[in-house]
This record gives C-alpha cells, sequence and structure tokens, in this order.
C-alpha cells in the first residue's frame, strides 16, 4: 500500500505577551531568560529586570523575543542620551550605565579566555577615549519613497532593512554630525533623488570626506550641486557608480597621523573608526611588545599600514603582510612617503597556507596581528616557527581570540596581559588586545 507523505503542520509562536525574569547578558549585550531551561533573548533588557516580551523566533536551543515593557527596572538602567536611540540600530547599549558597560565587556572577555585559553592574567586597565562624537566614519542609508514622495535619510532600524530617519547622531565626530541634515536637504532638491543608494562620511585629518554611492546615472543638474557644496564646505567628494569604482572629483586626498606617520588612505579603505582609542592602542601595542632598535618584526593583516609604520621608526626592520592586493600596495606607498626603508609589505591569503612565500620562512623576534572578526585560524598555527619571544594579538571578537589563544600556548606561549580597548563606546563590540610570552 503506498504512502503518502503528508508535512507537519507548522507550529504557530505564541504571540502572547509574557513576563520574563532577566538572569544576565549574553556577549552581545542582550538580555537572557530563560523558559524551561531553554534561554531567550531579549534585546534591550537588563539583568535583575521583569520584563514583558512577545516572542519572535523560537528554536529548539534557543529563543528570541522582543522588549514591550519593563516591569521592574535594572538600577543600571539609564535614560539614553540619542533621541534616535529606540528607533536606530547603530547603538544597543545607551540603556546601560556607561560604567556597567565596560564591567559586562570585561566580564565577557574574561569568560571566554577562562573558558578556551586556561589561566588568566588580571584586566589591564581599559583604553578609553571620549564616548561621544568619537566616531570618524559612518555610512547613511538613503532611500526615496515612491508612494509618499519622501526621502528617508538615516541608519538601519534594529534587525530591520528599514531606515530610521535621523537629525543628529551624537557618537558621530562633530563635524561629521553638523553635515547631516544640510545633505539631507540637498538630496531632497535633487532633481532624481531616487539616485542614490547610500552616503559615507569619512573625517581626515587634513579633509572631511563625503562619498556618494548612486545607484543610477547622476542628473548634470545633482552632481553640479553636489560639488559646488563640497567646494564651499571644503570636502572632499567622491562618486561610487558601482562596489568596484570609486573617484575623487573635488578636493584632496585624506590622511590621518598615528604614531609620528601620515597614513593616506581612500575612503573604501578600512581605517580605525575611533581615533582617539586607535592611538591609545597602537602606543600599547609598541609597549607590550617592548620593541627596540635591533628587532624585526613582523605584523600580519597589517592593512595600511597602521601598526607596521609606527613599529618601523623604531625598529630594525619590519615585514607587513595583508591579504588585499590594494591595501599592500597602498601600505608600500606610505612606507615611502614616511621616507622607511626598513619596511616590506606582502600580499598573502593569510586564511590559507603560507609556506610557500619568502617571508614565512624568515624568523622575527616579534610579532603582532590584527585579524578580522573570523581570527587567524591558519596562520596562528605556525607563529612558533617565527622564533618570535613575545607575539601581540589585536582582536575585534573575543570569541576567535579565545580559540586563536588556544594554539599559541599550544606552541608555547603564555598569555601574560589582557584587556580591552573601548572601541565602540554604548555597543556590545569589544576590542581586545593580548600579549603572549615565550616560555
Amino acid at each position: 500500500m503506498a504512502r503518502f507523505f503528508q508535512p507537519k503542520k507548522k507550529k504557530q509562536t505564541n504571540k502572547k505577551h509574557q513576563l520574563f525574569s532577566i538572569e544576565k547578558l549574553d556577549h552581545h549585550g542582550a538580555g537572557i531568560a530563560y523558559e524551561n531551561n531553554k534561554p531567550v533573548f531579549i534585546e534591550g533588557a537588563l539583568p535583575g529586570e521583569q520584563v514583558l516580551a512577545q516572542y519572535s523566533e523560537v528554536k529548539s536551543k534557543f529563543s528570541r523575543a522582543n522588549l514591550i515593557k519593563i516591569q521592574s527596572e535594572s538600577e543600571s538602567r539609564i535614560e539614553p542620551f540619542c533621541s534616535h536611540y529606540h528607533e536606530c540600530g547603530g547603538c544597543n547599549q545607551q540603556h546601560l550605565s556607561l560604567t556597567d558597560q565596560l564591567r559586562y565587556k570585561q566580564k565577557t572577555l574574561i569568560e571566554l579566555m577562562s573558558k578556551f585559553a586556561g589561566g588568566v592574567v588580571s584586566l589591564e586597565p581599559v583604553v578609553q577615549g571620549e564616548t561621544k562624537g568619537y566616531r570618524r566614519r559612518a555610512r547613511i542609508s538613503i532611500k526615496f519613497d515612491r508612494k509618499s514622495q519622501q526621502l528617508n535619510f538615516g541608519f538601519r532600524k534594529k534587525s530591520s532593512s528599514q531606515i530610521a530617519n535621523i537629525t543628529h547622531c551624537p557618537i558621530l565626530d562633530v563635524s561629521l554630525d553638523a553635515l547631516l541634515l544640510p545633505l539631507h536637504e540637498l538630496f531632497k532638491q535633487f532633481t532624481a533623488p531616487d539616485s542614490i543608494g547610500h552616503l559615507e562620511l569619512v573625517k581626515g585629518d587634513n579633509t572631511t570626506v563625503i562619498v556618494i554611492r548612486h545607484i543610477k546615472h547622476l542628473h548634470p543638474k545633482d552632481q553640479g550641486s553636489l560639488e559646488a557644496f563640497a567646494s564651499e564646505n571644503k570636502l572632499s567628494l567622491y562618486l561610487m557608480p558601482d562596489t568596484q569604482t570609486i573617484e575623487r572629483v573635488v578636493g584632496e586626498r585624506a590622511y590621518y597621523s598615528e604614531g609620528g606617520v601620515r597614513i593616506p588612505f581612500e575612503p573604501n579603505n578600512f581605517i580605525q573608526v575611533n581615533q582617539m582609542v586607535n592611538k591609545a592602542m597602537i602606543d600599547q601595542a609598541l609597549s607590550w611588545l617592548d620593541i627596540n632598535q635591533s628587532d624585526r618584526v613582523l605584523d600580519l593583516f597589517c592593512g595600511l599600514g597602521n601598526f607596521s609604520l609606527p613599529i618601523a621608526q623604531r625598529v630594525k626592520s619590519v615585514i607587513g603582510v595583508e591579504g588585499i592586493d590594494v591595501m599592500v600596495k597602498k601600505a608600500s606607498e606610505n612606507a615611502k612617503l614616511n621616507h622607511l626603508n626598513n619596511a616590506q609589505f606582502f600580499q598573502a591569503n593569510l586564511e590559507e597556507s603560507s609556506t610557500k612565500f619568502s617571508w614565512a620562512q624568515e624568523k622575527f623576534d616579534k610579532v603582532l596581528l590584527d585579524p578580522a572578526r573570523a581570527g587567524a585560524s591558519v596562520i596562528i598555527d605556525r607563529i612558533s616557527s617565527f622564533g618570535a619571544s613575545k607575539v601581540v594579538y589585536v582582536s575585534c571578537n573575543p570569541a576567535t581570540l579565545a580559540r586563536d589563544s588556544q594554539s599559541l600556548i599550544t606552541q608555547g606561549y603564555k598569555l601574560e596581559r589582557l584587556g580591552m580597548l573601548d572601541m565602540f563606546p554604548h555597543t556590545s563590540h569589544l576590542e581586545s588586545m593580548a600579549l603572549f610570552v615565550k616560555e
């Protein structure tokens, strides 16, 4: 007898508002409650609070719920300073006091490193800068709504592709924040306002850059208005017709100065968003490595030379390795610009085996690595082969730092210093630095 497949009925998510007791925060800053021993993640809730929430996602091992109302508040809860906070997805911890933000981030770092990297040393003092006006770059989403004939201008909403319209962003550098309203007004006057996809703002030491990603050919009148606005406000204007093309049409190339060197960059190059913390981070890395004039240093994931070039001023030689060829060329140009003849840069995909490269056969006194969120899962296993006595690992993801620390410890290194860098205040993003010393 034939059997016919009958799909199971899809289980409906309970949409009723339910009361939850928040026990702790997860590593991304969401509150965690438990129902039948299963964690329920609730963004915006704090430990010790009783909240009403509505399930948005139910899985076999966890659930998520949207915060509806706070029934009893934590003493750590404060009023967010940004009027757009409850809608904008740019920050997720303004409702938590700065002291408690740092405490929870440090707790996350300690927990992950203790779990995966064995015994952990006490944390160094947090590297901090300004907590407002610290961002020197931002991307603004722009979309013309044909139905309402309104131009939406702002950041993405929390967990949404919709745009939260903004008039002011207190974590942006004040010179960038001052451009938001004038640019919005300028775009609203466009002949073809639907031609703009997004806007990028980047502050250099010498100029402020605006990048216009246009999804249609710009009307000549609109482009003329943009160029006039850039000239009047002494801005550098770049046009970006597609993701691979960027062209400067007004102004000069931007640069920033760090550690005694000048580092020119294009607006689509990676630079740290927090210049004050970046400077302190470089100083701390050089101090922890205890570099001297006889050292040979290897800088992995070197980018434009953010660490390599300041290091080169103080050592015998530096080799920087980066996966993106354009960045390697720019790092080499930046070394020449700063008259640093002891710095060489090479392109290599550090997520693959590096044994075929000549630089990988050399010996170094010190190693610094600053990988992306995915960490350094391949090259990390070869660190001891370079013969370095000290390794500084700069991380934007404590989970991959903890994972990679296991490899360094297996290779005979000891975790000697560990600290947090508050690169992104009022968010759950956690930058950290670890020093490993060969035993």
